[in-house]
This record gives structure tokens, C-alpha cells and sequence, in this order.
């Protein structure tokens, strides 16, 4: 019966209102004010306009202050609603001095709501997110706007009526309402103050790349689980009557989401085997770069092409990978090349070793080595091998680099490199003929 009666005060307050405004709009002044209105609108609107174009080069000649510039840049962005404001709040002053204040009161709601949205716009910015930012705005200016022409507490009964009982409780529209808004603020604040222990986890020297990721992980995980439940409470539900639907998340859970759950828990595990950390160059498949994050789905791999793979975790757990990292960066490279004949294979591996070292990311602790492999068709094979500690700068390279120092040592040697080549003898109708006559026809059969 309360809530009946609630639902019929606030609805009366609000039709008494409107019917206010109404009565109000019928009077000759309120005409005039809306045409003042409209026109300080357009002339605002024009005027910050020209004055956000000759501003926009000044602020385009500041340098070095990012901060500067993006607080200098919204306000300019909003010069037109500056201009209007300004504009409303002279003409109100003007028309309280040369007539009654009652003839200037939609003047007045119209400057109090222009200065509302001015202050809240700006001051919205400080979400990076322009969707939630605005959103945000529309929402605190509508409660500012309901306030200012004095039907707010009408709405908030009214909306307080209108609902449903869920067991012992009962939710209504304004709960829901307040829940929905309280639950955006708060994941939004979760989210930056799980980016904030991120970054002061990841500034900590103290802690290993793989303890700063599981401990941004957890926090980020419990501040939106405090989140959820903190906008549920607000909003009247038993936290008791979740186990409910328990049984019915489990089996979403094993069906629907079978593998961003497995995907999850692989990351922590690789987080808690210490198998892979950030910095790790790792080789999956054809895929090979070192690891720039850690994800609560996915490792980010990017390789030396500047291409960045998702790879979802489960495949680094259950597929083979080869981390050149995991317990020392030291690594062995194989270089193979051939000689001609007529060189010394002596001569050769001494010279391929001491090219080795000659370049700079080559290990001098761990002296480079070379033997001869084979005797090839055309060529002495040899291989030569070397260690490198940053495997994340790049394989190709540096063998690159390792096999133009030994074609410049041996060119300077005159040893040569030898090609692959055939010789092919070329015989006339009679050179075949008079060569099956003598039997050394090599086995070609006879013409019929």
C-alpha cells in the first residue's frame, strides 16, 4: 500500500509540474525568454567557434608539455558551450536589472543547465574512455538537471515505486538504477586501480617478471569480483541465493566455456611453473619472437617482423615449446658452407673461427669451433658453430653477419666457393655411329 501510494505522490508531483510549465509557457514572456534562449545559443555556438579556429594554431605551438596541451585542448573543444554560458549568464543579469526576476527564470534554468553541462563535460574527461565518459556525463547531468527545476524527488519516488519482489526482497527501478551506476563506477575504478598496482608491481626491482604478472592478475581478478558483489549487495540480492545457480553456471562453464577457462587456468599455471616469463624468447610451430605480456587468455609473442601473435595459453601447455631462455640465454648457432677442392681444409677451419670472433655478438667466453663435415660433390663441407646470449635480437642476422665475415677472410685468402656444375658433351649422328662400332656406345641401342 506504501509503495501504491509513493508510486500516485510522486506521479501527482510530477504532472503538477509539467502542468506548472505548461501554464508558465502560455505567458508572453516565455515566449520571448525560449527566443532569446534560441538565439544566444546560435550566437554562442557562432562566436566559439571563430575563437576555438584562432586559438587552435597557438596550441598547436606548444611543445613538450603533453599534460598541458591535453587539459588545453578539451577546454578548446568546448569553446562553444563557454561562449554560450557566458552569454546566458550576461543576458540574465542585464534582464534582472530592467525587469522582474520571474521574466527571466527560463533565462536562468537555461544558464544553470548550460554551466551543469560545461563543468561536467570537462571534469567527465578524465575517463579515457570517451563511450564511458560520455555516458557518465548524460547520467550525472540528467540527475543536475532534475535537481535544478526541482523534480527530483518526485522521479526517485516514482521510480522507487515501480518494481517486483524477489523473495524476501524487492527490487525496484531506482535500485536497479543505483545498482547499474554504482557497478560502472566501480569496475571502472577496479580497472584503474588494478592498472596502478600494475604499474608500481612492474616498477618494483624486487620482484621477478613472473611474480609481478601473477600478482597484477590476482589483484585485477579480486577488485572486479569485489566489484560484482559490492553492486549486487547495493542492490538488495542475498548473496546466499547465488548458490542457486551455481549448478547452472557449471554446466555454461563446461560447455560455453570450455576453453576460455582452460585458457585461464593455463595461465596461471605457466605463471606457477615459471615455464615462460616475459622478455623469453620463445619459438612455437614457425612462430618466433620473445614475449612481451602475459594475459589472463592469451601470451603475447612478437616477432622480429614487428608481428604480434595472441596465442592462447593452453597451446603453450599442451604443445612443445622451445623457450632459448628458460635457464640460461646462452645459445649454440650452426653455420654451414663449402670450399673448393683445391683449399686447405686446415687453413679453412682456422680461418672460419677467427672470422667467428670477429663479430660482436658472437661469445668470445666460448671459442667458436668448426669441422669439416663431408667431401660434396662440387665442394669440402664444413660447419662452423658459435654461441650468442640475446637470442632475441634475431637468428638470421647474425648468422648473416657470421658468413660475410668468412666470405671476406676467405676471399682475402684466395680460397674460393665452389658452385655446383655438370658437364654436358655434345656428339654428332656420326661420333654415335662409329662409337657403337667400336663398343663404346655405352649401352645405346641399335637404330632399326
Amino acid at each position: 500500500m506504501d509503495r501504491e501510494t509513493d508510486f500516485l505522490a510522486g506521479f501527482e508531483t510530477l504532472r503538477a509540474l509539467v502542468s506548472e510549465f505548461l501554464a508558465a509557457v502560455l505567458q508572453p514572456w516565455t515566449g520571448i525568454q525560449f527566443a532569446v534562449i534560441a538565439a544566444i545559443l546560435v550566437l554562442g555556438l557562432f562566436v566559439g567557434a571563430r575563437i576555438e579556429r584562432r586559438l587552435e594554431p597557438r596550441l598547436r605551438e606548444i611543445r613538450g608539455k603533453p599534460r598541458l596541451l591535453r587539459v588545453l585542448a578539451i577546454l578548446l573543444r568546448r569553446m562553444p558551450w563557454f561562449a554560450t554560458t557566458i552569454l546566458l549568464w550576461l543576458t540574465v543579469a542585464a534582464m534582472r536589472e530592467v525587469t522582474w526576476p520571474s521574466r527571466s527564470y527560463f533565462i536562468t534554468v537555461a544558464a544553470m543547465l548550460a554551466t551543469a553541462w560545461l563543468v561536467i563535460t570537462v571534469a567527465s574527461r578524465v575517463i579515457r574512455n570517451r563511450l564511458l565518459a560520455r555516458v557518465v556525463a548524460a547520467i550525472v547531468w540528467a540527475i543536475v538537471a532534475l535537481e535544478i527545476t526541482g523534480s527530483l524527488d518526485a522521479t526517485l519516488r516514482l521510480l522507487d515505486a515501480v518494481g517486483f519482489d524477489l523473495g524476501e526482497g524487492r527490487i525496484s527501478l531506482l535500485a536497479a538504477l543505483k545498482a547499474t551506476v554504482l557497478f560502472g563506477l566501480l569496475f571502472w575504478g577496479a580497472v584503474a586501480l588494478g592498472h596502478l598496482v600494475e604499474t608500481l608491481l612492474n616498477r618494483s626491482a624486487d620482484l621477478t617478471p613472473r611474480i609481478q604478472v601473477l600478482l597484477s592478475k590476482t589483484v585485477k581478478s579480486l577488485l572486479l569480483v569485489l566489484a560484482g558483489l559490492t553492486a549486487l549487495t547495493t542492490l538488495g540480492i542475498d548473496l546466499t541465493a547465488l548458490t542457486v545457480f551455481s549448478g547452472a553456471v557449471g554446466v555454461g562453464v563446461g560447455f560455453g566455456l570450455q576453453k576460455v577457462v582452460s585458457n585461464y587456468i593455463s595461465g596461471i599455471i605457466i605463471l606457477l611453473d615459471k615455464s615462460i616469463k616475459p622478455g623469453d624468447t620463445i619459438s612455437l610451430g614457425e612462430t618466433f619472437g620473445w614475449i612481451r605480456s602475459l594475459q589472463a587468455r592469451f601470451v603475447s609473442v612478437v616477432t622480429r617482423d614487428g608481428k604480434e601473435y595472441l596465442i592462447p595459453n593452453e597451446d603453450l601447455i599442451t604443445g612443445q615449446v622451445v623457450n632459448w631462455s628458460f635457464s640460461d640465454t646462452l645459445i649454440r648457432l650452426d653455420v654451414e658452407f663449402g670450399v673448393s677442392y683445391d683449399s686447405d681444409p686446415h687453413e679453412v677451419t682456422r680461418l672460419a673461427i677467427e672470422a667467428a670472433k670477429t663479430v660482436d655478438r658472437v661469445q668470445s667466453s666460448t671459442t667458436p669451433v668448426c669441422w669439416m663435415t663431408g667431401f660434396g660433390e662440387s665442394s669440402l663441407d664444413f660447419v662452423l658453430r658459435f654461441w650468442i646470449a640475446d637470442p632475441q635480437r634475431g637468428l638470421t642476422n647474425i648468422r648473416g653477419q657470421v658468413l660475410l665475415a668468412c666470405w671476406d677472410a676467405f676471399k682475402a685468402a684466395g680460397i674460393a666457393i665452389p658452385f655446383p656444375h655438370r658437364e654436358i658433351i655434345m656428339r654428332t649422328p656420326v661420333e654415335i655411329r662409329r662409337a657403337r662400332d667400336n663398343g663404346e656406345d655405352g649401352g645405346v641401342p641399335p637404330k632399326d
